[in-house]
């Protein structure tokens, strides 16, 4: 049997305009990178068994957060938001309190970042993927990361991209037992002079598009090793975004 590969990429503004992050069965990194669509869709396709968790929405909304009094799976009491041009997934999570971003049903109205996930989707299921859960040795799905890290901590995590949000971000990841450095460890030796001076260990601090994927591959492994310690938000018809379980973690 082949050995499954534990897939996250992140559909991040910018170029390049992806990040991947492999784990193998034991969490050990087998990839790290970032590039253009070919190289993740390549990686991806090469894979006989994986799981693929994207950090971006399949396609647009349709209209579901709008029909929602005719869906069975919400048992809570109305959903409240002034926007209604939104997943039914993403109404879920706001009304949670998680700050998700809006996927519009106009796709020429979406951000870039987003139509560029699109075609990643459409990617996927032309190289045999399957939308989770599956049967198949191949399946994808989707999660949101600044909602993850929310999600595990219990609380907003400071603004992506800062030095103080890798940070926490990165201290997450590490006490899940991910492959990255205790970000802590990096400052011990941070003098006044150093810090007077710009001199900051950053270094060791992985990029906020790196953070994203290595949650996005923790993701994917849950839902093939651990899916009871998922939440799942959504509608397949529309898509389903999943995240971490606090209660399930090894957060310390």
């Amino acid at each position: 049997m082949s050995p499954v590969t534990y897939i996250g990429i992140d559909s991040i503004p910018g170029s390049p305009p992806f990040c991947l992050a492999a784990l193998d069965v034991d969490r050990r990194l087998v990839a790290l990178s970032a590039g253009p669509l070919a190289e993740m869709v390549a990686y991806a396709s090469g894979q006989s068994e994986a799981v693929v968790a994207v950090c971006a929405p399949p396609g647009p909304n349709l209209g579901l957060a709008e029909r929602q009094e005719s869906l069975p799976l919400i048992e809570t009491a109305p959903l409240r938001s002034r926007e209604h041009d939104l997943r039914l997934a993403e109404l879920l999570l706001r009304n949670q309190g998680f700050a998700v971003p809006r996927t519009l049903a106009d796709p020429s109205h979406c951000q870039g970042w987003m139509r560029r996930g699109f075609i990643l989707h459409e990617n996927l299921h032309s190289a045999g993927y399957e939308a989770y859960p599956c049967e198949g040795p191949r399946a994808w799905l989707e999660t949101e990361p600044d909602a993850c890290f929310q999600a595990l901590m219990g609380v907003v995590p400071f603004r992506r991209g800062t030095l103080e949000g890798r940070l926490q971000r990165q201290l997450v990841l590490h006490d899940l037992r991910l492959p990255v450095p205790d970000a802590m460890e990096s400052f011990e030796e941070v003098t006044r002079y150093k810090l007077l001076h710009g001199v900051l260990p950053a270094e060791e601090i992985h990029p906020q598009r790196e953070l994203n994927a290595l949650m996005a591959a923790h993701v994917a492994w849950l839902a093939a090793c651990k899916p009871l310690a998922l939440s799942a938000f959504g509608d397949p018809q529309e898509g389903v975004i999943y995240l971490p379980k606090p209660s399930e973690q090894t957060l310390d």
